[in-house]
């Protein structure tokens, strides 16, 4: 049979059931880079796939996103296996990103187990010796009878809920030496792809980085570990066990046991009353005198536009009257705005702002003089003057929102007395399980998915393509500025994505599977796949999520 190879544009014979791995060899020119894992007809693969037909593969590195991931799941199963030969009572909790690390933590009995430095030189030792041994990663598949009782066995509760809630025949998982983990994706071949890493102690566990030791000292002193998202992810935790729903195991066995819509009614209250506390703080703000102008900031999906409308209200009812602007209005002329790495205009940058002419305006209303705001026309590419005066009584704020808003620039001629700043981010804090955490980003781009094509008309394919290049845009004009808030909320909703299942799934099938971001697409509905739908009615019209699965009581 003749498999392509798409980084060398030929064709290769080879035997059936041959792995991907054995294509490497026979290849007339040999890679740039070391492969971790591969694209096989778009869908990721470990190098030890099977080849039974024709095939296109496409071989990744570890510096493509994908690869990133591989290398990333394959550490935290050397992680894992190492925890488990010296503290076998012990549960290993990974919890989410932060810092560009990933926040672990060590349980005996629910009850936290804080490590020490010699503990983590311990680690870093082993994860050392594991990866001079080169072992490889073993990919098995059984009844999923037998791999419950495997997991069982090992103590890995929250995967043992997980795969009696999916009912699926048989299971996928990997082994390392005699240890058992399961990923729901491919890992490395052996460990001794895995030849960076680092452990830092933090706050009551550690920070795991995919990085050595002086890339990781390098990144920390560029984005030191942020305190104030720490703070929002252990708040929703710490909700997360007062509702008994920590994983997605546990949140199929609360749809399953049709404990839903009390879950919702608690979840929504939650976000009411964060946001009613960051309206007290702005209220606070005010009878001192300051703080007229809020900011509400976050990078793209999180919720932003019904954050502030809901945060309107609550001011409201802190006998403050809210008057919003939007910073698109501010934008320059089209042929001003400054122009990308590719020749494409930025319009992400902050400087497709004119950043003088809101300054000024600002000033004039904390001034208490009327101001003119612009009016900026998309279809003409300009900026136009229209009747549209504006003027900040003594018990009024200008609410603004926009992604620049914690950026110092922004307001650079402004006292910073006088301003608010509110972050928003769907911090995923539910697990698939203690070694799988569900990434903020993907949260994100699955609400912009079922947004963008229910009001832009846009196609799942569209979204993720243009995805990694917004992701540039938060890189580079948001997350740097996270620990600017004074005030950090947490858009997500802890059954969301059972919702968003039923809404997502039918546009993501719809990717073409020639196409690069079927790849994207199917490891999406993978992680769909492991949750029990929850019916959309039973969300409340005020809800966040309804900016992206319409029926919104907010206008938008």
């Amino acid at each position: 049979m003749k498999i392509y190879c798409k980084n060398t544009q030929e064709y290769v014979s080879m035997l059936g059931g041959e792995k991907v791995i054995d294509l490497l060899p026979r290849l007339n020119s040999e890679l740039p880079f070391r492969p971790i894992c591969a694209y096989v007809n778009n869908k990721t693969e470990d190098l030890n796939y099977p080849l039974y037909s024709p095939k296109q593969v496409e071989f990744l590195s570890i510096e493509s996103a994908t690869g990133k991931r591989v290398y990333v799941r394959s550490l935290c199963m050397m992680l894992y296996k190492v925890i488990y030969e010296i503290m076998p009572d012990v549960t290993l909790r990974i919890d989410h990103s932060i810092a560009g690390g990933h926040y672990c933590r060590l349980t005996r009995n629910d009850e936290t187990v804080i490590p020490d430095k010699a503990l983590i030189e311990s680690i870093i030792e082993r994860l050392g010796l594991l990866r001079d041994a080169d072992i490889p990663f073993r990919r098995q598949e059984r009844l999923t009878e037998d791999v419950i009782e495997i997991y069982r066995k090992q103590g890995l509760e929250a995967k043992v809920t997980l795969l009696e809630t999916l009912h699926e025949l048989y299971t996928t998982y990997y082994k390392l030496g005699e240890v058992a983990d399961g990923f729901y994706g491919p890992l490395a071949p052996t460990t001794g792809f895995i030849t960076d890493y680092d452990l830092r102690q933090y706050k009551k566990g550690f920070l795991l980085f995919p990085l050595n030791h002086q890339e990781t000292e390098k990144l920390l002193a560029q984005n030191p570990p942020q305190e104030k998202m720490y703070r929002a992810f252990t708040d929703q935790l710490r909700f997360n066990y007062m509702i008994r729903v920590k994983n997605v195991g546990e949140l199929n066995r609360a749809v399953a046991d049709k404990r839903t819509p009390g879950l919702i009614n608690v979840a929504e209250a939650m976000h009411e009353k964060l946001i009613g506390k960051i309206s007290d703080e702005i209220a606070n703000r005010r009878k001192e005198g300051s703080g007229g102008i809020v900011l509400v900031a976050g990078p793209s999906s999180s919720g932003k536009t019904t954050t502030t409308k809901r945060l309107a209200i609550q001011l409201a009812t802190n006998l403050i009257v809210p008057k919003m602007i939007s910073l698109d209005d501010y934008f320059v002329d089209r042929e001003d705005t400054p122009k990308d790495d590719t020749g494409d205009y930025d319009f992400e940058s902050l400087y497709a702002l004119d950043l003088e002419r809101l300054n000024s305006d600002l000033k004039k209303l904390l001034a208490g003089e009327t101001v003119n705001i612009p009016t900026y026309s998309f279809e003409l590419g300009k900026r136009i003057e229209k009747e549209k005066p504006l003027k900040l009584e003594h018990n009024d704020v200008l609410l603004m929102e926009g992604i620049h808003g914690l950026n110092p620039e922004l307001t650079g001629t402004i006292s910073s007395d006088n301003v608010f700043k509110v972050y928003v981010s769907a911090l995923t804090t539910l697990k698939i399980d203690n070694h799988n955490w569900i990434s903020t980003s993907d949260n994100r781009l699955l609400r912009r998915i079922v947004r963008d094509h229910k009001y832009r008309g846009t196609s799942a394919y569209e979204s993720i393509r243009r995805w990694p290049s917004v992701r540039r845009g938060e890189e580079k004009w948001i997350f740097p500025f996270s620990e600017n808030a004074d005030a950090t909320f947490n858009s997500s909703l802890i059954f969301e994505l059972g919702v968003m299942k039923e809404y997502a799934m039918p546009l993501l099938k719809e990717v073409p599977r020639d196409k690069v971001a079927y790849s994207e697409a199917y490891r999406l509905m993978k992680l769909l796949s492991y949750f029990e739908p929850i019916p959309a009615d039973q969300i409340p019209t005020t809800s966040l999520l309804r900016e992206f699965l319409g029926g919104s009581s907010f206008n938008y």
